[in-house]
């Protein structure tokens, strides 16, 4: 019994663990939307619901300890073996998909089908398959179903603890689905004939092989750096420019990717600290502010304190610090393997006046920052995408109503809002919620792709960032005068999201899906 214990527990441990890491394994290609994870908890829901009426079968035919530690070593074989071919799988899935269109919805059910579904129904076999060898009494058929279905459902918490927390950290996708078979198999070897040992042997030398790249880069890019974090799978690219023979030959630029890379969250290049992107709005967005504390008609001075909530790789803080020698910038950012990326690889300086937060955005605003939480900004940024969302508890009238009260008498707060080409819906939400605190919203749709909502306790108008304009830094007059020209008043209507409901992902889902079936 002791033997059947251990086995249902490992087992338990494998099957959610690899339901995590199959999840990271998809996140580089199909990215980790609401869609993804939908399609990796069905597949493995439905793989070990499978599993549990095969289990059962072979448990009546073959009542036999041996046979099941044969089903686990199976398992635990095509298990590692997972990671080395899930790569060229998914490159070549991802192309056929894109040009079908069927886009990520199903390119990640088949992903998961091809690569996770046989090593779980074997796994989800083999609980039932233990159950039916465990009962010996039928009097006491329910207290033992009970028992192993509890120390499979302790496995399984463990497993998934155990995969999120240290091994997808610390030794990568690849080496989790290894580790995680290997103890399957270790488990599963225990009083079986010596030749059996080949197994667990063979998938210990697979730890031995150097991870890959976890997704090649593109013909003219080259991968500098990427890391599995604790929330998402991160690297940094070089790109060569093309802007048309404007940059001389051979100018690259650096960017930060998150998961599938669909989006760009941080860019850098020697020559410049402006992007020609909406991270270059962050710096003159600020200007159409009315100072209340300054005779009307007067130009705005610049911001003196900065938050960046979603700080990224630091390419606000970068053009912030080189262009307005004065001010006092926080950069606060969930995961600290990004900030040092764009330490190390993405201009991000060492600078006194950078301070640098690896928190989250709302505990932020609650506790942290200047003068022991109790500071005022006079810009507060958000850009905290872990792409295609914006976390709920970022988009409601609390959250703004936290933000209020850290703002100075001048202060914006300026939301980068990310929506598929010629989808309003997100923006008009936002607005809508952010109206609610602030009675001034503009916006500035600089890209197709990207708008830039700005809200403030004082009058923001286009005329009073025009009349700022000469008092700017020279190379920042040219992106200033085009967001003047182009500043309207902030979108009406769209429903006002609060901590209790902010159907944000819904929403988005929808879009991105409207949007693919056009």
């Amino acid at each position: 019994m002791r033997a059947l214990t251990v086995l249902v527990f490992v087992v338990g441990a494998g099957s959610l663990g690899a339901e995590i890491a199959a999840a990271r394994l998809l996140a580089p290609y199909f990215g980790d939307s609401t869609i993804i994870w939908a399609n990796t908890i069905g597949v493995c829901l439905i793989a070990l619901a499978i599993g549990h009426w095969l289990g059962g079968r072979f448990a009546d035919r073959h009542p036999h300890l041996e046979g099941l530690k044969v089903l686990v070593l199976i398992a635990a074989a095509l298990l590692a073996i997972v990671p080395l071919v899930s790569g060229p799988f998914l490159d070549l899935a991802i192309t056929a998909f894109d040009k079908i269109e069927a886009g990520a919805f199903v390119g990640s059910l088949v992903g998961m089908l091809v690569l996770i579904a046989l090593p779980l129904i074997l796994i989800g076999a083999a609980t039932p398959w233990a159950t039916k060898l465990a009962v010996t009494d039928l009097a006491q058929t329910g207290e033992t179903v009970g028992r192993l279905g509890a120390i499979g459902t302790a496995g399984s918490l463990v497993g998934t603890f155990a995969a999120s927390l240290v091994l997808i950290p610390f030794v990568g996708s690849q080496r989790t689905f290894i580790v995680l078979a290997l103890v399957m198999a270790l488990v599963a070897v225990f009083r079986m004939p010596r030749r059996t040992w080949a197994v667990p042997l063979a998938v210990a030398l697979l730890l031995l092989l150097p991870p890959g790249t976890t997704k090649p880069a593109g013909a003219d890019d080259r991968v500098l750096d990427e890391a599995e974090t604790v929330y998402q799978y991160a690297r940094v690219i070089e790109h060569p420019v093309d802007d048309g023979g404007i940059s001389p030959a051979g100018t690259v630029e650096r960017r930060l990717e998150l998961n599938e890379g669909q989006a760009i969250h941080s860019v850098w290049r020697a020559d410049t600290v402006l992007t020609g992107n909406y991270w270059d709005a962050f710096q003159v967005l600020p200007f159409a502010v009315a100072d209340p504390t300054k005779a009307p008609g007067t130009p705005t001075a610049p911001p003196r304190r900065i938050a960046m909530l979603g700080n990224a790789g630091g390419t606000v803080a970068r053009a912030s610090l080189a262009l307005f020698p004065q001010v006092q910038f926080d950069g606060v950012e969930i995961d600290g393997t990004v900030s040092e990326m764009g330490r190390k690889w993405l201009g991000m300086p060492r600078d006194p006046r950078l301070t640098i937060h690896t928190a989250d955005a709302r505990p932020f605003l609650r506790s942290g920052g200047l003068d022991d939480g109790k500071g005022r900004y006079d810009v507060i940024g958000v850009d905290a995408y872990r792409q295609p969302y914006i976390p709920f508890y970022l988009t409601t009238r609390e959250f703004f109503r936290q933000v209020r009260d850290r703002l100075t008498p001048r202060g914006v707060v300026i939301v980068n809002v990310g929506h598929p080409e010629g989808d309003d819906a997100l923006e008009k939400a936002l607005t809508a919620t952010m109206r609610t605190d602030f009675p001034h919203a503009v916006r500035y749709a600089m890209t197709p792709t990207n708008s830039l909502v700005v809200a403030s306790s004082s009058p923001l108008s286009a005329a009073q960032l025009a009349r700022s304009v000469p008092t700017l830094p020279a190379e920042l007059r040219e992106t200033a005068d085009r967001a003047a020209d182009e500043l309207q008043t902030g979108l009406k209507g769209g429903p006002v999201y609060t901590d209790d409901r902010a159907p944000v992902e819904w929403l988005i889902d929808g879009s991105i899906v409207s949007y693919a079936t056009k």
